[in-house]
């Protein structure tokens, strides 16, 4: 019978915990002319960073927005970029204290990738660096951290066709290797994603060289130093487009597009061993019209997936989770937006518990960026160990300790009460709220996956009612 409430317990937390959305929040004011790109939003701890295009200023700059308490609230608009000609795609990923950002700007005559970034949450910015110089083209950058290394592929068309090029820092930025090219198509490669955990660099892109567009995929397992072989994830005779990458641990997460005749539908795909193999593909939406631009965001076993959908008449955010590691998804798909006008572009990342979605909203007219979340959306790695209720408070050791980049936290409650867990650097800040709100007495298991933390000493809390305990843990990577 104890189990059985405890179950119920737990399925009655996740079910309602996917339903709590706060209200919409307009993250630029009414007075702007954003452009998203995806990937313009990453959070580090309880900070999220945005960033975006933005003509208040007559020409198209590169702005930066932040919130230091998990999006309760938000500071000011911050201009990174000033330049007479256009600077756009701006794309984010942050990593301890650092918040990186790259992205195309016109300022010397052509398309070329220029990098910014901060060492201090964001709160102040470094000189920029121009990292690519070629005569043709270089088009939407994307950038992921690990470690001390930073990984950015974008799309070059300076070999006559579009391909996907690579570029590596392995200092945080100060410096940069030579540019690398992941592809050789005699047509054409676009839209690249990428993604990386400890020494694996995971990369999906769409690409003609079969045909029509289709999904592929190649990954590093050194770093970025050598890449493996391509690998093509779809066959489909019409076309797959806009794939996003998301990893946890050695699970690698992929959604895309499909075209089906008339309309598109958001796939999933995922492989559990670091892109060795890969499962079957999952179709997650079902409609007679179209579906686009998504974006997954993977935490321990919480999988979320954001697009934009037409099924309502016009363009909506929708959301859909998976609470297994993507073996299954949820049969319900939540609409997020509801509103007259087209709603589009969603990124998506989680701070601890919350879940967070931004997008861009043209409610008020102009593209405005509209901004929400749901402060229990990602119980990530919490699950009941036992029936018994235990008879004292207890924190337990880490396992395994030092681990790179999954360890168990375990820890018991012998009553029902609000619990926080929290990870802390070694200089006393927050760098990751685990878990925020409400459990039953019972002893539980929390999977902590610390792929976007650099190598170190932290330290994990757990505070419940009057028990609060500290214990040290090693990252080694």
């Amino acid at each position: 019978m104890k189990k059985f409430i405890f179950t119920l317990i737990i399925l009655f937390y996740a079910f309602t915990a996917e339903a709590q959305w706060e209200n919409e929040y307009n993250l630029t004011g009414g007075s702007s002319f954003p452009s998203l790109s995806r990937g313009c939003m990453a959070a580090n701890g309880n900070y999220i960073n945005v960033v975006w295009s933005d003509s208040r200023d007559g020409n198209s700059e590169i702005y930066y927005k932040r919130s230091t308490d998990s999006g309760q609230n938000w500071g000011a608009d911050t201009r990174l970029t000033n330049d007479p000609d256009l600077s756009g795609s701006p794309t984010v990923t942050a990593l301890g204290t650092f918040v990186h950002i790259t992205w195309v700007d016109f300022r010397n005559g052509n398309p070329e990738i220029y990098y910014k970034h901060s060492t201090d949450y964001g709160a102040n910015w470094e000189a920029v660096q121009r990292l690519t110089n070629d005569a043709a083209a270089s088009l939407f950058p994307v950038i992921s951290a690990s470690g001390n290394d930073l990984h950015i592929a974008w799309v070059d068309e300076r070999n006559g066709n579009k391909e996907i090029y690579y570029k590596l820092s392995t200092n945080k930025g100060v410096s940069w290797g030579a540019d690398f090219r992941l592809t050789q198509d005699p047509l054409v490669s676009d839209n690249v994603s990428i993604v990386s955990s400890g020494s694996f660099v995971h990369t999906a892109w769409e690409d003609t060289r079969d045909g029509n567009y289709e999904i592929y995929y190649k990954r590093s397992t050194n770093g970025g130093t050598s890449w493996d072989a391509v690998s093509r994830l779809t066959n489909s005779t019409e076309t797959s487009q806009y794939a996003s990458i998301s990893v946890t641990g050695t699970v690698v997460h992929i959604v895309w597009v499909e075209q089906l005749g008339s309309n598109s539908e958001i796939y999933y795909i995922r492989s559990v061993n670091n892109g060795v193999n890969w499962d079957a593909s999952i179709r997650l939406t079902n409609n007679s019209a179209i579906s686009e631009f998504p974006a997954v965001f993977s935490a321990g076993l919480y999988i979320h997936a954001v697009w934009d959908d037409f099924r309502d008449g016009n363009q909506e955010i929708y959301y859909k989770r998976s609470t297994d590691g993507g073996a299954t998804w949820s049969n319900s798909v939540t609409r997020l937006t509801n509103d007259p006008e087209d709603s589009k572009v969603p990124s998506v990342c989680v701070t601890g518990s919350a879940l967070h979605v931004v997008w861009s909203d043209k409610r008020l007219g102009s593209p405005e960026l509209f901004y929400r979340r749901n402060s229990t959306g990602n119980p990530v790695g919490i699950t009941g160990t036992t029936s018994e209720i235990p008879s004292n408070y207890s924190l337990s050791q880490n396992y395994p300790n030092p681990f790179n980049p999954v360890t168990n936290i375990n820890f018991s409650l012998p009553k029902t009460g609000n619990v926080t867990l929290k990870v802390i650097d070694i200089s006393g800040r927050v760098v990751s709220e685990l878990f925020n709100g409400s459990l039953s007495a019972g002893a539980y298991n929390y999977d902590f996956d610390a792929s976007q933390l650099a190598s170190g000493i932290y330290f994990y809390k757990l505070e419940a009612n009057d028990f609060n305990q500290t214990k040290k843990m090693v990252l080694v990577k």
